[in-house]
């Protein structure tokens, strides 16, 4: 029977599928941190106050990167090259969402418009985030090789979603409300449509590897579509809600060493 577990147990236990998955999440992860990193950096005056917070933002980001390294390191595996069509956050940028990379290389401050539209990418990529290391961690959580790292990956990513809350909810009492909801709108359309292509091709390049039937190929195709089709017709929404979060300044301090790892 399929399901998350067993298909995530097939891959962890192939070396060159767990090498190709760490490989396309550390990639991921080590460009979040490079584009909080000059999030941080380009600030308008107005906004500095948060600067600390996005920095903290991208140190993770970066951390979960080495860590996703370190497990290829533990299991004497290195990097392999990030296929393009797996490739989340540049797809996500190709598709006009979040800040783009050539006003993040530039010396222009950003305006607070930019800081909506950061914030509000990263309140509906961070909500993907969450729930895919919470389900890692529900069913990995424990497992002796990676069940540490999941564990600690997913308490930051927690954290970042609780941060977006509670910086869009004050800056939609700064009178942003309308912009910050259109935003979310537009972003989580775009992103449910990018996870869909991703995770097709990730399961296509998986599927290659570990040499899966084409039924069960297919199968995977179709709840891939399945779930598209759900967050098309309702499931988007869950991305654009703003709550004041139980975790409050979750980003407030300085970030999370992560010894034995980076």
């Amino acid at each position: 029977m399929l399901s998350a577990k067993s298909l995530f147990q097939e891959i962890l236990d192939d070396d060159e599928s767990f090498r190709l998955f760490c490989s396309i999440a550390a990639s991921g992860e080590s460009q979040g941190g490079w584009e909080n990193g000059r999030i941080a950096a380009l600030l308008p005056a107005a906004c500095r106050a948060l600067a600390p917070k996005v920095a903290r933002h991208g140190a993770d980001e970066d951390k979960h990167g080495r860590i996703f390294h370190a497990l290829m390191k533990k299991r004497g595996l290195k990097p392999v090259d990030v296929p393009p069509d797996t490739d989340y956050t540049m797809l996500l940028e190709r598709n006009g969402i979040g800040l783009g990379h050539e006003l993040l290389r530039g010396e222009q401050p950003l305006s607070e418009q930019d800081v909506v539209v950061y914030l509000a990418h990263s309140r509906v990529t961070e909500q993907r985030a969450s729930e895919q290391m919470e389900l890692l961690r529900k069913h990995f959580g424990a497992d002796p090789g990676i069940g540490r790292a999941v564990r600690m990956i997913s308490d930051d990513e927690d954290n970042h979603l609780a941060y977006c809350h509670e910086e869009l909810l004050r800056l939609a009492r700064a009178g942003h409300g309308r912009a910050i909801q259109r935003v979310l709108r537009a972003c989580a359309l775009a992103e449910i449509r990018v996870y869909r292509d991703v995770s097709l091709a990730v399961m296509a390049h998986m599927g290659r590897i570990l040499h899966w039937p084409r039924a069960k190929t297919a199968a995977i195709a179709a709840g891939i579509h399945a779930v598209y089709v759900y967050e098309r017709l309702a499931g988007w929404r869950r991305m654009v809600s703003l709550t004041m979060p139980e975790r409050r300044d979750a980003l407030g301090g300085p970030p999370v060493a992560a010894p034995g790892f980076a």
